[in-house]
């Protein structure tokens, strides 16, 4: 029942999505040629030959839209991801069709003159056409669900830490519209609650409650002890019809996105997933991280400059200041900054991390450290490969050697270059905050790259990553 809702459902969003490309195109050719709203232009071709590109325009963005994942179940997709999914799909769609006049312009006169400024308004006024309907969409289903409507009615079997986490998120998000009608298992006693969902029975009788209850879905939340009755529930289970689905009680062994591999026909789970140890994705990265950095390099020559006279003019000792650092793969690299201290011994350097008003502290050094304007040296470190444009923060050896016991997780960080600004320190984590929260947001980040991440992450940088208010 569930399933046919959802095919109607798309349908209905599929008709949604020809109305509003449409609208959006004939919106984009007003304002090109008949608002004089921009600068007027007499179209070349009329009206008609243009309208007749919608033949093609429509179906190939619904196909773009299919091919992009704007027609899956919106109950847990983020806005985020969607509007994401969005541009792609649009960006995709606008350089096909100024591809296709590109190339076969010299063969026809009138995809010669076809406007491709029309084209562009097209690509914009879509993009936020398509946003806001989903907007209202999300609202309307949010609502309907919220009253009680249009709900996914779920059995959890087996009582673990998986169930309890699987029943926060539900009761914390009610516009995914789930149910938990309740919980089977063998070992918690009939009647016991969480959060308002009891245990109604043990795992046997599951085959008594398929055939008289309107379940959509069951969930499977057995504990790592009790996977041995997998194989018999799933039977159980899809001998019913009933959608099932499996959510392993494994968080403290596999906290996040796990990813599978087939072993010739042997499903191999990998403990965890990271995109950058695909070899195109680390090239690309590292393609980014070579033209970022020269770039830079160029771009902020003279603030490195003017900032190198200041270190000098200021205080004695060397203009760069070397300190060892943990890299990828556990290796230590020299990592460059500007001196914002006063030349210390080996031994006064090990002491501890710089605290508020610090006497080690130069009065030049405060500034570029509050600025991160001693950090700009790293571009060098990025151009030799010790690191990259984005990444989490390397550390020094004694601190990884102290972190590693403490901090469960901690070393996944060097699977990937450390960054010269990451996902933690644009999010608040820097200096004097939580080692752990910061190693959260890391892991985030290598488990979730993606070049879009990076672009996010150096707009934020720019935006209100330079000013650090915990950085002494």
């Amino acid at each position: 029942m569930i399933k046919d809702n959802q095919q109607h459902f798309n349908r209905l969003h599929v008709c949604i999505d020809a109305l509003v490309v449409t609208v959006a195109y004939i919106f984009a050719w007003w304002l090109k040629f008949s608002s004089g709203i921009l600068d007027h232009e007499v179209g070349v071709l009329s009206f008609e030959f243009y309208m007749s590109a919608l033949i093609f325009i429509v179906p190939g963005y619904i196909l773009l839209y299919y091919a992009f994942n704007l027609y899956t179940p919106k109950r847990v997709q983020g806005r985020r991801l969607e509007l994401s999914n969005i541009v792609m799909a649009n960006t995709v769609g606008f350089l096909i069709m100024f591809s296709i006049l590109f190339i076969f312009q010299s063969y026809s006169d009138r995809l010669g003159s076809f406007s491709r400024e029309m084209l562009f308004y097209f690509y914009v006024i879509n993009i936020v056409a398509e946003e806001l309907v989903r907007l209202l969409i999300r609202r309307f289903l949010r609502n309907i669900r919220k009253s009680g409507y249009n709900l996914k009615h779920i059995l959890l079997v087996g009582y673990s830490k998986a169930a309890e986490q699987y029943i926060d998120r539900i009761q914390e998000n009610p516009q995914w519209g789930y149910n938990v009608r309740g919980i089977l298992d063998d070992n918690i006693a009939r009647g016991t609650c969480y959060r308002g969902v009891k245990v109604i029975g043990s795992i046997g009788n599951l085959h008594y409650i398929l055939p008289q209850n309107s379940l959509d879905e069951i969930a499977i939340t057995l504990g790592l002890e009790e996977y041995y009755k997998l194989e018999k529930i799933v039977s159980e289970c899809e001998k019913s019809g009933v959608h099932t689905k499996f959510i392993p009680d494994y968080g403290n062994i596999i906290p996040t996105r796990p990813y599978t591999e087939d072993l010739l026909g042997l499903p191999v789970i990998n403990i965890r997933y990271v995109p950058l140890t695909n070899t195109f994705n680390a090239l690309v990265k590292r393609c980014v991280d070579v033209i970022g950095s020269l770039v830079c390099i160029c771009v902020f020559s003279p603030v490195m400059l003017a900032t190198a006279i200041a270190v000098k003019a200021t205080s004695d000792g060397p203009l760069i200041f070397r300190q060892e650092r943990v890299g990828l793969h556990n290796k230590p690299f020299s990592m460059y900054k500007f001196r914002t201290m006063y030349v210390q011994t080996e031994e006064e350097e090990k002491k501890g991390w710089t605290q508020k008003n610090d006497p080690r502290v130069t009065k030049v050094g405060r500034f570029l450290r509050k600025t991160s304007l001693d950090e700009f040296p790293q571009l060098f470190n990025v151009l030799k490969g010790d690191m990259s444009l984005i990444g989490p923060r390397p550390e020094r050896p004694q601190y990884v050697e102290k972190f590693r016991e403490e901090i469960p997780r901690y070393m996944i960080k060097h699977q990937v270059r450390p960054g010269m600004t990451g996902w933690a320190q644009v999010n608040g984590y820097r200096g004097d905050t939580s080692i752990r929260k910061r190693i959260e947001y890391d892991l985030y980040y290598i488990e979730n790259w993606t070049l879009g991440l990076d672009v996010k992450i150096l707009f934020l940088t720019v935006f209100k990553g330079f000013i650090n208010k915990n950085a002494y």
